[in-house]
């Protein structure tokens, strides 16, 4: 289906042709229509499908089909965003959308100074694009009110309840006009999700444009099992064995971040991070070089996971598996985009098996293992198995019993049930002392031996 067929302004299509703009995917095809007549929308697709434009587009049409001059500090539309990448992600490509348009478009985020972005707001836009909590922030000094808010959209809702602003985001909401029409996107779906929707869509409809929380088929996913302490070190010989030229790197900490940036600059690669300890403008200039082809590596915590968009991105490495399962579906969706292949690679430890189970169930595929000769790791299910029979093999208490160590002392073997022994069975002597299974008596508790070993859920009780 064309975007010539929607029958929009002309500015309107001519900026989508500048764009590069001819056919529409799948979810621009569904919710373009749909979200034009007016409709709440829950949309579930997954990321570099074209979710922006799946929403830009309708607004910025019913804008223009009842125009209103700009007025001060209040805006006709708003689009809350989780991160501030994707606040200026969506800055840039909506003002490109309305580069003929009469609307004003602006974004709102933490990270920069708030005078510039008032004044912004005093000359009057028609379009903010904010955090939630930067745009609280504003709404306090009074320098934006929503009373005049026709059109919302929540753009990745799943990541903004990840991340807490629930609680902020449904004042907001409480704030705009009762009227307005919502529409909620999302790369994945969960129950919290579903009951955002209820609670701020109206007569809804809910468009899934492909399996739930599924990946895109044009990512290929790998893992390499490896010992934590050596995952820098896996990852150099790969970077010199494929000549990966730009590779997006996601860690799950800061502090992860940090350390392999310390580690790449000891090997004179080219690297840079972006988290949530650095400026806006450190930020900016990171992703910006990574762009341009000046940096060979971008390490980033999951702030960058939403918000990235960067054409010909090849590689994405999980140098830690994320905490939700959800938040692989996000981080690989940095590849892949727009119809184009990608891989994405995963360094798990023993300890992240269990999280890959769970990303696995999540995008309903087994992920490929890959074993790099030197780096080989033994499972997590052998270290349980190894740990498990070194417990079976020693020697285990009843509640009832102790075992009591006699030094220099005859060793009696009990072979019956709970320690006691058969009839007709004797003892032997022994000059080495060996543990043996007792009944606690008075005799014992009033002369113990030498030493004593305790152990049982009465042991403390035995030492006193």
């Amino acid at each position: 289906m064309q975007f010539s067929s929607l029958d929009l302004a002309p500015e309107l299509q001519r900026a989508l042709v500048g764009c590069g703009y001819s056919v529409m995917t799948p979810v621009q095809k569904q919710a373009i229509v749909p979200a034009r007549r007016g409709k709440d929308l829950q949309v579930t697709a997954q990321t570099g499908t074209g979710k922006t434009a799946a929403f830009a587009i309708p607004v910025l049409q019913r804008l223009l089909d009842k125009p209103k001059k700009a007025v001060e500090r209040r805006p006709r539309a708003l689009i809350l965003t989780p991160t501030r990448e994707l606040a200026e992600q969506l800055s840039d490509a909506i003002g490109a959308y309305a580069q003929f348009l009469p609307l004003g478009v602006t974004a709102l985020y933490g990270g920069v100074k708030m005078g510039g972005q008032a004044n912004k707001l005093r000359a009057g836009v028609d379009i903010v694009i904010s955090t939630p909590g930067r745009l609280l922030e504003h709404l306090t000094l009074g320098n934006v009110a929503l009373s005049d808010v026709e059109f919302v959209v929540l753009d990745e809702a799943d990541r903004m309840l990840d991340m807490g602003f629930i609680t902020d985001v449904l004042k907001l909401m409480q704030l705009t006009a009762p009227t307005r029409q919502t529409l909620l996107f999302s790369a994945t779906t969960s129950p919290a999700v579903n009951e955002l929707s209820h609670k701020i869509l109206n007569n809804h409809q809910h468009i899934r444009v492909t399996k739930i929380n599924s990946t895109a088929d044009t990512v290929r996913h790998a893992v390499y099992p490896v010992e934590e302490s050596r995952k820098i070190e896996l990852f150099e010989q790969l970077l010199a064995e494929n000549n990966w030229f730009q590779v997006l790197v996601f860690t799950s900490t800061k502090e992860q971040a940090d350390r392999l940036l310390a580690g790449l600059k000891k090997s004179k690669i080219e690297a840079a991070v972006c988290h949530g300890d650095k400026s806006q403008g450190s930020r900016r200039r990171a992703i910006a070089d990574f762009k341009s082809g000046k940096l060979q590596i971008l390490i980033a915590t999951e702030v960058a996971a939403r918000g990235l968009d960067i054409q010909g991105l090849d590689y994405v490495v999980n140098f830690n598996l994320p905490y939700l399962p959800e938040d692989y579906v996000h981080r690989i969706g940095r590849t892949g985009r727009a119809g184009a292949k990608g891989t994405a690679i995963s360094f798990v430890s023993r300890e992240e098996e269990q999280a890959l189970v769970r990303i696995q169930k999540l995008i309903g595929t087994d992920i490929k293992r890959i074993i790099k000769p030197g780096f080989e790791v033994s499972s997590r299910g052998s270290l349980l198995k190894s740990i498990s029979l070194k417990v079976l093999s020693g020697r285990s208490n009843r509640a009832s019993e102790t075992v009591i160590e006699l030094e220099g002392s005859h060793d009696t073997h009990h072979k019956g049930k709970q320690g006691r022994a058969k009839p007709g069975e004797g003892t032997s002597n022994k000059t080495t002392a060996k543990p043996v299974r007792l009944k606690k008596t008075n005799a014992q508790k009033n002369s113990g031996p030498k030493k004593k070993i305790l152990r049982g859920k009465r042991a403390e009780q035995y030492s006193r």
